[in-house]
């Protein structure tokens, strides 16, 4: 469950070639050339009107990420059928996320729309039906031309039948009605795979016939531990998917995808680079559909002295580069990272202060305290003992630069 969300992602089967060209809606500034299925699949969440949103630019030049999965479309906070953006920015009048996404696709990218969410009011528990809710939806693809949508079904709404019947409804309409349109289901995950409202989910797909480019779940906030325990929810996700749609493991896996929170979850758990490098393992060689995470306006590195000590909406508790999550993305999507710009050979580093105490692998350090090593000054981020400076970049100490 994303908590932090309005307060504060070739292999697999259906999979569009680059370059498939599908004009979707009538927006004169949103309609554009589809991006191939697979960016779709890769983009990671972004909060575009809060969260102390991140310039999509920066980061498409930071890391070669071109597609985003921008959120939440929502009902009106005082009521109604019709999208807003987190309830209170109507979709029919909005002007600042079409300029987002007009300078994301100026830069050669694109962007699928998230619906739902943790929290709120969604379209399906206040519009009349599947078609009155599709609609509404209908008027977020016109206005920005969009290839790819997402459901994002989760609490409170996946708990209510109704709500679900008409959203699982609405996205059948909207696949129907808008050819070549990638669609993705998200759900909440469980060791098991997915809860029994999860699984509700999925057989009201089933009795509708409606299959999605992916159903995907979000295995954290739910006493995980690491890349292991959330590969073993996929693994029994895709069981799930077999014994109700009646398909083979590697069909199951061409339809299944995997959404995380890069850092510290809401209910404290810590999801580092390691554990998105195994579960990115994972998901390439099982040729799963989708990788993606929440979210870009976390991925940045707190202050030193929030890393790992809170959740935040705006950064991700744990020692990163800025953007170093976004790269996993955009390794699935099938594309390489830039390399860091490197330091021309015999360019001299100058010090940046006088060297303090030097390290010593007996003493015992707590978070604050400063040290030198290898000719740098560096600061202890938590409790640390016997850990060199600089042997991990997910280790305990933070380079203050040369002294």
């Amino acid at each position: 469950m994303r908590r932090l969300r309005t307060c504060l992602g070739a292999t697999a089967l259906g999979l569009a070639t680059a370059g498939t060209t599908v004009l979707i809606g009538g927006h004169a500034s949103g309609a554009t050339s589809a991006l191939s299925n697979r960016w779709y699949a890769a983009a990671p969440y972004l909060m575009p009107l809060d969260n102390d949103p991140p310039d999509p630019a920066a980061i498409m030049d930071a890391t070669g990420l071109k597609a985003f999965q921008l959120a939440f479309v929502l009902a009106p906070n005082g009521g109604g059928c019709s999208p807003t953006w987190g309830g209170t920015a109507p979709v029919s009048s909005d002007t600042a996320v079409q300029s987002a996404i007009d300078a994301i696709r100026a830069k050669g990218g694109d962007v699928s729309v998230s619906i739902g969410g943790y929290g709120g009011t969604k379209l399906g528990q206040v519009c009349s039906d599947a078609t009155a809710t599709a609609a509404a939806y209908q008027q977020v693809i016109t206005k920005y031309g969009l290839h790819a949508i997402d459901f994002d079904l989760e609490e409170p709404e996946y708990e209510n039948t109704a709500a679900i019947k008409n959203e699982i409804g609405a996205a059948r309409i909207l696949q129907q009605n808008n050819p070549g349109l990638y669609v993705s289901v998200t759900t909440a995950g469980t060791a098991d795979g997915t809860g029994w409202f999860g699984k509700q989910m999925l057989l009201e797909a089933k009795s509708q016939g409606f299959t999605p480019n992916n159903f995907s779940i979000m295995p954290f906030d739910g006493g995980f531990n690491g890349a292991a325990s959330q590969t073993g929810a996929l693994t029994n996700f895709n069981a799930i998917l077999q014994s109700t749609f009646g398909w083979d493991q590697a069909t199951a896996y061409a339809h299944e995808g995997f959404s995380g929170m890069n850092g510290r979850s809401d209910s404290g758990e810590i999801f580092t680079q390691a554990d998105f490098q195994t579960v990115l393992d994972y998901a390439i060689s099982h040729n799963m559909d989708r990788f993606t995470f929440w979210s870009l306006n976390r991925d940045r590195q707190c202050t030193p002295a929030d890393n790992g000590g809170r959740t935040s909406g705006t950064c991700s508790s744990v020692a990163q580069n800025p953007w170093d999550f976004a790269k996993y993305s955009v390794t699935f999507a099938g594309s390489t990272p830039p390399s860091p710009t490197p330091t021309p050979p015999g360019t001299p580093t100058p010090p940046s202060a006088t060297c303090t105490s030097a390290w010593s692998a007996t003493a015992v350090y707590t978070a604050g305290n400063e040290v030198s090593y290898d000719q740098h000054n560096w600061k202890a981020k938590w409790w640390t003992q016997n850990e060199v400076p600089g042997a991990s970049p997910w280790g305990p100490w933070q380079d203050e630069g040369a002294c």
